[in-house]
């Protein structure tokens, strides 16, 4: 592990940059086919990839990540529909995850951080998209972060072990709690989940951060909603596990700044 830490360090950073985003765009381009079939039924590893209007199976050029897209002027070179744009967006964001990961943790650990961002970016698709945070991300999602915790020590164990049980605790309380003031649910089961595996990868001590972030975020997405017209009600559903996937990895990358600022990182 210390040779491969050693070797990625002394490739200069624009190559790191590149091989991250590369990378990155390339599993983003699967992230994008997993958040548009998994919903509907489908695996996404089965079978050729295909457009997703005429069912026509794409060629080499098609598949290359946001080349294909921006020279086909983002339609199928067959039937000419427009593509979901939740191809070149997924792409371009698991290339910047790819990229900030391994240019400012050039080891181990800053690979183990861009698997945390891309499973992120996919819950976060899928919430959006379909209110729906699967249990076969989110909990294998805890199972690495309290692993990576025991091989970086960054969260320490103990420190990630208490964040899962907390973040798990602290979501289905705060739901709880709502349902016995409101008779019915404010959270889903996989927001619980997923603060659980949010708390295995940044420790405990990063909650009260985490959820203060999250409940900014769709509050500012609340009033933007208001701004262009659209009111939100109190049975409105939002996205939260989404504004949760979004403030947790940034926060991940500035860990080590942190560390001078909350005790105990």
């Amino acid at each position: 592990m210390g040779e491969f830490a050693d070797g990625l360090a002394a490739v200069p950073l624009i190559w790191r940059i590149a091989a991250g985003a590369v990378l990155g765009a390339i599993i983003g381009s699967f992230l994008a086919t997993l958040a548009i079939r998994w919903p509907q039924g489908e695996s996404a590893s089965a079978g050729r990839s295909r457009c997703d209007s005429c069912d026509q199976t794409l060629g080499v050029f098609d598949l290359i990540p946001l080349i294909g897209y921006f020279a086909n002027r983002g339609r199928c070179r067959n039937c000419r529909a427009v593509i979901d744009q939740i191809h070149p967006l997924t792409e371009i964001a698991a290339a910047l995850v790819g990229a900030l990961a391994i240019s400012i943790q050039p080891n181990l650990h800053g690979v183990a951080g861009a698997i945390l961002g891309w499973a992120l970016l996919l819950l976060a698709v899928l919430d959006i998209r379909h209110f729906w945070l699967p249990d076969r991300v989110t909990l294998p999602l805890i199972l690495v972060g309290l692993g990576a915790a025991w091989m970086f020590g960054a969260p320490s164990p103990l420190s990630a072990a208490i964040g899962a049980a907390a973040g798990y605790l602290l979501l289905t309380i705060i739901n709880l709690l709502y349902r016995a003031l409101r008779g019915r649910n404010g959270l889903g089961g996989g927001d619980s989940k997923l603060m659980a595996a949010i708390g295995a990868w940044l420790g405990w001590e990063m909650l009260p951060l985490i959820l203060l972030l999250a409940s900014t975020s769709g509050l500012i997405a609340v009033l933007i909603f208001a701004v262009r017209g659209r009111a939100i009600s109190g049975a409105d559903r939002l996205p939260f596990g989404a504004f949760l996937a979004l403030v947790a990895w940034p926060l991940w990358l500035a860990r080590d700044a942190l560390g001078g600022i909350l005790p105990g990182l």
